[in-house]
């Protein structure tokens, strides 16, 4: 344990003198290497095929996390391939035999001074843009602090617009947000319409 804490220390430390910024949970290149060669390989699909993790993606994470609690992956994942995203009614949809709620959600894009940031420390959020395109931002941690009390599993911060890292989704790739991904979602594109439909499923995030 000490031999861990000790290389994810270091790991971090590196991160921040090199002036990179810290935007998730710091990992070995070894296991990132590890990491993506498991999720090209696609044993967590469960037959679902229509997207990949986005290159922001923890990989680290991910493997991790499914491993501690395959059975909720596997459940979401089996839920995506055999539901119509684009047809399937908006709103709330249990999981059947799994306490996992899938959100369905035709929204808009807003201004990034109206969309706040937020993390989590026991969910993970997978979010996946089925119809048109969201702008997503991670912030930088070292420059960021928290601008409210924890509640109920969220928290919200300050941050440095201008050390934020901005994806834009597409229908081919999905995003995770761990507890260490403090992330924004629905900020403007550069695109006209700024309609969208959105798949949000909070996991539960094993320590």
């Amino acid at each position: 344990m000490r031999k861990s804490f000790f290389i994810l220390t270091m790991a971090l430390f590196a991160v921040v003198a090199s002036g990179q910024g810290v935007y998730t949970k710091p990992v070995s290149k070894a296991a990132e290497k590890a990491a993506a060669k498991w999720v090209k390989k696609g044993e967590w699909r469960n037959g679902f095929v229509a997207a990949k993790p986005h290159e922001s993606v923890n990989v680290v994470e991910f493997q991790s996390q499914y491993a501690k609690n395959k059975a909720q992956w596997d459940a979401m994942f089996q839920w995506l391939a055999n539901t119509d995203l684009l047809s399937i009614p908006k709103g709330k949809h249990p999981i059947e035999g799994t306490g996992l709620v899938v959100s369905v959600e035709d929204s808009e894009n807003e201004e990034l001074a109206k969309r706040g940031s937020e993390s989590h420390y026991h969910h993970i959020d997978f979010q996946y843009v089925v119809k048109g395109s969201e702008r997503f931002g991670i912030i930088e941690h070292e420059t960021s602090k928290p601008n409210c009390k924890y509640k109920p599993d969220v928290m919200h911060y300050d941050y440095d617009e201008s050390l934020t890292r901005f994806y834009d989704s597409s229908p081919d790739k999905f995003f995770l947000f761990f507890p260490d991904d403090w992330h924004i979602a629905k900020v403007k594109t550069d695109k006209q319409d700024q309609t969208i439909r959105v798949i949000v499923v909070k996991l539960d995030y094993v320590e």
